[in-house]
Formats: C-alpha cells, structure tokens, sequence
C-alpha cells in the first residue's frame, strides 16, 4: 500500500489512482466492491465480438476455480452467451441484464477474478 509520503510515524495510508478514463475497475471483495467507471462522454456501446470475448475471456480464467455444482452452472450460461454472440450481428435485448444477473448470482465464483470486472465495465456500457 502506498503512503502519502510523509515520514511521520502516524500518517494514514492512502491509495493514489492517476488519470482513468475509458476504464472500469473494482476495488474490494467478499461482498464488499466498489465499482467505478470513468468515461467522461458516452461510450460506445461494445460490438457482439468485443463482449464474447470478454465472456470467453472470464470463461478461460475459471478453469482455475474449483469445479463445483455453482461453477457448472455459471460454465453452461456463460457457453449459452458465447454461443449466441458468436453468430450475433446485434446484442440481443436483455444479454447484457441477463449476464449481470449471472456475475451477482455467482458473485464468490468471480469475484476475485480481473476478467469479471472487465465483462461488469462492457454491460455498464450496455446499460445491462
């Protein structure tokens, strides 16, 4: 952790993030995130491509948690949103909100897993 430099004995600690923009980031974990996405105007909105990649992306990075009946699960929706978006000209109406349900549903599978907070920034920018 990173000091607010002063080399007096009872200075508090302190976190200095720089310049973030076109980013999202987590802060936390075990049920106690902060999300923050910085974009200043609008972004746009990801392609079918950039978000099954994303979801392909987080699906590789499990292959390090233990397999269980929850990660099962969570395996076959995110086989189901990758097979959909492989083919997918558009993201269909309700992908993103039903993507977003499955990372809180399987919230202590993902959460300390970078590929989760990269697919929870694109559905922020999906409004899902």
């Amino acid at each position: 952790m990173a000091t607010d430099g002063s080399s007096a004995g009872g200075a508090e600690p302190s976190v200095s993030l720089g310049d973030v923009t076109g980013s999202a980031f987590s802060i936390g974990g075990s049920n106690n995130t902060n999300t923050v996405r910085h974009g200043g105007a609008a972004a746009e909105a990801p392609t079918p491509q950039v978000l099954l990649d994303a979801v392909l992306e987080l699906r590789a990075a499990l292959v390090r948690v233990p397999r269980g009946e929850d990660r099962s699960a969570l395996d076959a929706e995110l086989d189901g949103v990758a097979e959909e978006l492989e083919t997918a000209r558009e993201i269909r109406p309700g992908l993103a909100a039903r993507l977003r349900a499955a990372l809180e549903r399987w919230a202590p599978l993902v959460e300390s897993v970078s590929a989760a907070t990269a697919l929870a920034g694109l559905l922020t920018s999906l409004g899902g």
